[in-house]
């Protein structure tokens, strides 16, 4: 179900273009275009996830809708025409997700950022690492308003702790003064395990100290915030590292991917299986290097056109991705697939290939009000203490020729 988007504004112009943001990320979108229709909205008991705020409407010109919708608990976005000091103090104060001055395009740029991240942010953890509750609470208060899911820890052995269990943190912002290991030594544990594209570390220094803040920096943390700072200036820096990672994470997985089926590439899958190799077990696992490959594929693909050929390929891979979704899989070229499958019976993992190769024979592709029917051919290796990932490669390689015969 789409999210609730109010906007409540009274140029006609402004309303539209945040109506625009809105439904480009989905929101579902309600326009209010005065005080009378915002109170309207909300005694009907109409809940929504998040309100863009003009401060000057036609029947509340000084701003009376703010602590309205705010008392009502309405994540809200203070939108305004200007913007002086007096105003700054009095805005910082509320508690808002942002404001926003509307002077210039660059403003909405700003705004579809912060709506985008409102649906996304809680897809990201973030770790606040502080001996002192009151101060880490007014920090976790300050994220959960932007939508992040929080996790709080007292020292840092508990940090580390909760960053073994929890793979969906992004990002620990951490205090220098804590007892028995600080800020500093904990920057320097964490990145003995995670690289800065894996994991954003923040520190937080008393402004006092000077050096402490290079120390953050020379010890592997990302950036640093000086003591006392500004909400404002905290979720600018939030903001800006997160964006910076997502951009990072986006790249590697282009890096990685096959374009046309998204799978994993050539290169990464064997990546991947390396590190595989290299994991020791009390209790070793059967473990099946297996190549497939789409039969007479070319022939279809000249027959029927490429068109025919990336429909194929693109069904082959999400089979791959339903039936093997916890083992590793590849497009390695061409019609060629991989899949490193591991099990504790071998029994188990030649029904599972079996079980493959028949779901696709027996599911041909409509194409051209055609029924195309497509059959595959499988070799595999197993693993054992002698094996190399060469070997394994070309003995399943070896194993395809034969199947194909």
């Amino acid at each position: 179900m789409s999210k609730q988007l109010l906007i409540i504004e009274d140029n006609k112009s402004i309303a539209s273009v945040i109506k625009h943001l809105g439904d480009s990320l989905g929101y579902q979108v309600t326009i209010a275009e005065s005080f009378a229709k915002v109170k309207s909205l909300l005694e009907q008991e109409q809940k929504f996830f998040v309100a863009t705020v003009d401060i000057n409407l036609p029947d509340a010109p000084n701003g009376e809708v703010i602590p309205y919708v705010i008392e009502r608990g309405m994540p809200s976005i203070i939108m305004t025409g200007r913007m002086d000091e007096k105003m700054h103090r009095k805005v910082l104060n509320l508690p808002v997700i942002d404001y926003i001055i509307k002077e210039n395009a660059q403003a909405y740029h700003y705004l579809l950022r912060i709506l985008s991240g409102q649906l996304t942010n809680n897809k990201i953890g973030i770790l606040l690492v502080d001996n002192f509750s009151a101060s880490r609470n007014q920090l976790a208060l300050l994220l959960k308003r932007r939508n992040f899911t929080v996790y709080c820890a007292g020292n840092a052995s508990e940090a580390l702790t909760i960053l073994d269990q929890r793979c969906d943190i992004k990002m620990v912002i951490t205090e220098q003064e804590m007892p028995i290991i600080n800020g500093v030594q904990l920057v320097q544990k964490i990145r003995r395990k995670y690289a800065a594209n894996e994991l954003i570390v923040m520190g937080l220094t008393d402004g006092n100290h000077n050096f402490q803040a290079e120390r953050f920096i020379k010890n592997g943390a990302d950036d640093y915030l000086k003591k006392p700072f500004s909400s404002e200036e905290f979720y600018c820096r939030i903001m800006q590292n997160i964006e910076r990672l997502s951009y990072i994470e986006e790249i590697e997985k282009l890096a990685n991917s096959d374009d046309l089926t998204a799978l994993s590439n050539r290169r990464h899958f064997l990546e991947q299986t390396k590190m595989v190799l290299k994991v020791e077990y009390e209790q070793p696992p059967v473990q099946l290097l297996v190549i497939l490959h789409i039969d007479k594929f070319k022939e279809l693909n000249d027959k029927y056109g490429y068109k025919l050929g990336n429909k194929i390929l693109i069904e082959i891979a999400n089979i791959l991705k339903m039936q093997f979704a916890t083992e590793l899989t590849a497009r390695l070229n061409g019609a060629e697939f991989a899949v490193f499958i591991k099990d504790k019976e071998l029994e188990v993992i030649k029904l599972a290939l079996q079980s493959l190769q028949q779901y696709i024979s027996r599911h041909p592709i409509e194409f051209s009000k055609k029924q195309i029917d497509i059959t595959i051919s499988l070799g595999g290796k197993l693993v054992n203490e002698t094996k190399t990932l060469q070997s394994l490669l070309k003995g399943a390689d070896q194993a395809l020729i034969q199947a194909k015969q």
